[in-house]
């Protein structure tokens, strides 16, 4: 029996701890994988992903900068990800690029499951309109929150993104608005950072007077990367989160998606964080 070959994709990507966690579902599942990093040059995304097929790679996780390029390259791709137009997983089989986006799941149970954090009636800021809250808008939604503000630097991208969600904000009768960062002065029961702030080492990137007291603080980038977030939540009295549960939460939907066994990720992402904290 042969081992299959996975792997997560992106630039940067020596921060990524998806190979110790998909290695780790694998053992405690009783899979044959080798799960490695590849660095990406930034103009090579395509000919990286035919090159990992043609080494008989069966998947691979996607990361920033290279979702939007991930769904526009699959010859199917899932109704979660048709709506985000941004992937981070694709499956090679009988020649097809399959692609999905397991982040928002992630993101949700998360949020409910692990932090003990409903969504439901809740008003919630997304950060961002790139790869990462686009994955994310979808499943949000479908947790029905009574409100949700998409805050851009560009507000056209935004915009885009609301729009695209609108249909369903209206099924699920969530109020869904566009905003230019700087025109964001409600206070949320949630703020969810989707930008690249904290990858990039800079500032926070809203205002303190959208915290609720109490407020939920969460920041999709997870380790040292997110500390800034979060010391500035807990400094202005919200409760701070980093994203390692969404990315262990994710990896699990992928390793369900890939090898059709949803590993224990709750064990895990207490693991990985015993790890992380050395």
């Amino acid at each position: 029996m042969t081992t299959d070959l996975y792997c997560v994709m992106g630039n940067p990507i020596a921060h990524s701890q998806s190979p110790w966690i998909h290695t780790r579902f694998a053992e405690l599942t009783g899979q044959d994988i080798v799960y490695t990093r590849r660095l990406i040059p930034l103009d090579h995304f395509a000919n990286s992903i035919k090159a990992f097929i043609d080494d008989g790679g069966r998947g691979c996780n996607i990361t920033v900068p290279f979702k939007f390029e991930a769904a526009a390259l699959a010859t199917h791709t899932s109704e979660r990800g048709l709506l985000a137009q941004a992937c981070n997983i694709l499956s090679f089989r009988d020649g097809e690029i399959h692609a999905d986006n397991t982040d928002g799941i992630g993101l949700v149970d998360d949020i409910e499951q692990n932090a003990g954090f409903s969504l439901h009636g809740k008003r919630v800021l997304l950060i961002g309109a790139g790869g990462a809250a686009a994955g994310v808008l979808g499943p949000l939604i479908n947790a029905q929150p009574a409100h949700i503000s998409v805050a851009n630097r560009t507000l056209d991208k935004a915009v885009s993104l609301v729009t695209r969600h609108q249909s369903l904000a209206d099924r699920n009768q969530t109020r869904l608005e566009a905003h230019d960062l700087s025109a964001v002065h409600d206070p949320f029961d949630i703020v969810i950072n989707g930008t690249a702030s904290s990858l990039g080492g800079h500032g926070v990137p809203v205002d303190a007077h959208v915290l609720k007291p109490g407020a939920l603080a969460y920041d999709m980038m997870y380790g040292p990367g997110a500390q800034g977030f979060m010391d500035w939540a807990q400094a202005h009295g919200a409760q701070p989160r980093d994203g390692l549960g969404m990315l262990v939460e994710q990896a699990a939907e992928a390793f369900l998606i890939w090898r059709g066994v949803r590993p224990p990720s709750g064990q895990v992402r207490i693991e990985l964080r015993k790890v992380m904290q050395g």
